[in-house]
């Protein structure tokens, strides 16, 4: 049996450095906003890059809603977004205050196609967030001239980005503020939900600061209407271990994901990676128009998949009040074609081998 992911595995090359840094946590018995989520913040700041600061919130969708209320966009403003994203960037505009407008993507690369931006701009519209899909970036340049074009503001939507770069640059560099989400399954995975929001601005970056926290700077003084969403200590201590080896993790998926495009035949459509980026992978999915009967067969031959995702956002009933009625036929050819494939730091060249070899027989 192949599984589709296995994060005990995963886990397993860092499991003596947890428990220490469990202990640790026991030890100092400060277990909210503690040294681990400040010695976290400042290397993923660093790791960004130079002048980038990060922010340790609860999950990536608060990161999202927290980039969406830090900006302080007119109320009820239209918000460009992807329409085969994930559930959650949708949400993330619903719950800031604002209209999702969904913008199809690039047939080829599943993400934002640019050249379609101007068709659904509107008045109201005040922002784009993109979603760099899959681990791959979306490609920016004329993202961002739009944007300027039409004084937009960016987010960046980089839950499945971390370390994808585009033109050099690494996801969560280009927008006004950019969230992530460190989900378990996610190429920087923590044991629980976590997310970070990361920002250049450092007055943008202060009140999400505060916003994480009841709006609240110092104890028991609120400037804002705030939240309760702040990265549990534990799991910043988890992914600091984990940060320091996400180079190592990301090459592992891509030496797999080459491994798929050497071996697997051309009946599969392969994700198109543009020369300006660097891919990692998070998700290798292929598409085939007998999606489900490959599924089918997969499993049969012992191999797990998932589907990101089965149901276009447009079509999930929880946005039928806001969305019903409309069609994004792009959106929803991937969503019936596209097959996710084993390509995890716990498989080896080996089982992907295997997994080729049953592909290719269907």
């Amino acid at each position: 049996m192949i599984p589709y992911e296995n994060l005990e595995r995963v886990n397993a090359a860092y499991r003596v450095d947890f428990e220490n840094r469990f202990q640790s946590f026991l030890d100092k018995g400060w277990y909210i906003l503690g040294e681990g989520v400040k010695q976290f913040e400042t290397a993923f700041g660093q790791h960004q890059g130079e002048g980038q600061r990060a922010i340790g919130v609860a999950n990536g969708l608060d990161a999202l809603v927290l980039c969406l209320k830090a900006l302080d966009l007119p109320p009820h403003s239209d918000v460009l977004v992807p329409s085969n994203t994930y559930i959650a960037s949708i949400l993330a505009i619903v719950q800031a205050g604002h209209r999702p407008v969904l913008v199809e993507p690039d047939i080829h690369t599943y993400n934002l196609d640019p050249h379609l931006l101007a068709a659904a701009l509107t008045p109201q519209t005040k922002a784009i967030l993109v979603v760099h899909l899959y681990g791959q970036c979306c490609d920016m340049d004329p993202i961002l001239a739009f944007a300027a074009a039409h004084h937009l503001k960016v987010v960046e939507d980089c839950a499945q980005s971390h370390d994808a770069t585009y033109k050099g640059k690494k996801a969560g560099n280009f927008g006004h503020c950019n969230a992530f989400s460190f989900y378990p399954t996610k190429n920087l995975g923590a044991l629980g939900d976590a997310g970070a929001v990361v920002c250049s601005d450092p007055i943008l970056a202060e009140q999400i600061a505060a916003l994480r926290n009841y709006g609240s700077h110092k104890k028991y003084y609120n400037e804002y209407l705030g939240y309760n969403s702040r990265l549990d200590e534990l799991q910043a201590l988890f992914l600091l271990v984990k940060l320091a080896r996400l180079a190592e993790l990301t090459q592992h998926k891509q030496r797999l994901a080459q491994r798929y495009r050497e071996g697997l035949k051309s009946d599969f459509i392969l994700p198109k990676v543009l020369p300006q980026n660097e891919h990692v992978y998070h998700i290798f999915n292929v598409r085939h128009p007998r999606r489900d009967a490959l599924k089918a067969h997969l499993a049969a031959a012992g191999i797990g998949t998932e589907i990101h995702y089965p149901l276009a956002p447009h079509q999930q009933k929880a946005l039928q009040p806001l969305l019903a009625g409309q069609s994004y036929p792009i959106s929803e050819e991937i969503h019936a074609t596209t097959l996710s494939l084993p390509c995890s730091f716990a498989h080896s060249l080996a089982e992907i081998d295997q997994v080729i070899e049953a592909m290719n027989r269907f």
